[in-house]
């Protein structure tokens, strides 16, 4: 099975790394598509914990090529900063091939998401001060600055230079700031350059060359789908589109080169940063979940908002993502509730229901969820390798939203380790030499 994309079916933070580690094993090459440092992937492995912000989740399988594509806007600091560490953990990283037309975050694009954010006050969006939007917005303007810049010093300085021209009035309180001298700039930028050009490649032909070939291809997607530029609770979003069908522009593929598109969700919902949330819990069950579930932002640490599974939403994101599989992960964390709810339809402040997600932002930031009670179970799942190891009501919570959704569950994560994973009967027709791997480990 050449192309298959794994994307986030929430708001992120839906365990997505693990998923890529597992089937990267089997994999020939993973490319990252969309996004930037804003994202983290926490990887469980032997016990150590791997935690990723812009490296392909395949990059712990020794020379395994892992494409970071032109989708993917890039912090040269914390690109080289996670080389050096994963390289200090004997991680080899002679895989790692970096698009030359990726765009790079520059000094002033941190300065103007951080001053963006503060002027905005009680109506900011959330992000993680990463500087994505505005290199983002750069990229679109034709003023970025992309890898193989980083080559040329003259092209580079040119680039600055035009970049600079139209944020004066907004950078102004920066002005004094040794981080905009264009020279200090220059020369940074060159030097990881030369830190970098053993990695920068054609990663488009790379990825043709593979598939051609015949060679399994994974697409790792960043965030999730309902933070999507265009189809998310705009404007409470990311800075580029983590849907599947960003797998083909952000790394230089067709459509026709993607086979599967595997969606990732928890058992349960979770948030980070402002914005809709329909089922969001604010009491002791919210906080108990968060905690059990360890809901802290890799990136940022931000403590995330909990709620329960919002079924409507997870609906809406399977349409938009052409979903063929689904994998639910932290079933383990619901383990010892009396009862789980899943929202199956929302409700509008005037009394509205809605079965679909609402388009109009005034209607959805004011829709709380209506749900369905399941009955819970008590016995701990962590061990459970099959589905016929798990409690009976835990496997009629998947049939629930398997049927819900329309789209068959693969694989269910019991725990944070790599193997505390269940494939499905599903899973294992649908890539049975992964499948049989992963459940080997």
């Amino acid at each position: 099975m050449p192309g298959i994309v794994i994307v986030g079916a929430q708001w992120g933070d839906e365990g997505k790394g693990k998923i890529t580690d597992l089937l990267a094993e089997q994999a020939d090459a993973v490319v990252r598509f969309q996004g930037g440092n804003n994202a983290g992937h926490t990887i469980v492995r032997n016990g150590e914990t791997w935690k990723l912000h812009l490296m392909p989740s395949g990059i712990l399988y020794p020379g395994k090529l892992c494409v970071i594509g032109n989708g993917v806007v890039i912090d040269p600091k914390v690109l080289t900063d996670e080389l050096d560490e994963l390289r200090r953990r004997g991680v080899d990283t002679s895989g790692l091939k970096i698009s030359a037309n990726a765009h790079m975050i520059m000094p002033y694009h941190l300065m103007l998401d951080d001053a963006g954010e503060a002027k905005l006050g009680k109506l900011k969006i959330g992000t993680t001060r990463r500087g994505i939007g505005p290199c983002y917005a750069d990229k679109a303007s034709r003023i970025g600055i992309r890898v193989q810049d980083l080559l040329d010093e003259k092209i580079l300085k040119q680039k600055i230079v035009a970049a600079l021209e139209p944020k004066r009035l907004a950078l102004r309180p920066f002005a004094r700031d040794p981080r905009l001298d264009l020279q200090a700039i220059t020369e940074e930028y060159l030097a990881y350059g030369r830190r970098l050009s053993e990695h920068i490649q054609d990663t488009t032909r790379l990825v043709w060359d593979k598939l051609d070939a015949g060679a399994s291809v994974i697409f790792e997607g960043a965030q999730g789908a309902l933070l999507d530029l265009d189809h998310g609770t705009y404007p409470f979003v990311t800075s580029s589109n983590p849907i599947a069908a960003s797998a083909c522009i952000g790394s230089g593929v067709g459509p026709k080169d993607i086979d599967e598109v595997w969606g990732i969700t928890k058992a349960y919902g979770t948030r980070v940063g402002s914005g809709p949330f329909p089922t969001e819990l604010d009491g002791e069950l919210g906080e108990e979940l968060r905690q059990r579930g360890g809901e802290f932002g890799t990136t940022t640490g931000r403590s995330r908002r909990v709620g329960w599974l919002d079924l409507v939403a997870l609906r809406y994101a399977a349409r938009i993502n052409s979903l063929t599989a689904l994998v639910v992960t932290k079933l383990d964390v619901l383990t010892g509730l009396e009862t789980v709810k899943v929202c199956t339809r929302y409700r509008g402040e005037d009394g509205a229901e809605f079965d679909h997600f609402p388009y109009h932002q005034s209607v959805l930031h004011h829709t709380v969820g209506e749900y369905v009670e399941l009955p819970g179970w008590s016995e701990e799942i962590g061990e459970a390798r099959s589905v016929d190891e798990l409690p009976q009501n835990a496997r009629d919570y998947l049939a629930f939203v398997e049927q819900f959704i329309g789209v068959p569950v693969v694989m269910v994560g019991v725990g944070p380790g790599r193997e505390q994973t269940v494939w499905t009967d599903a899973g294992r027709a649908t890539v049975p030499g992964r499948a049989s791997a992963a459940q080997a480990a």
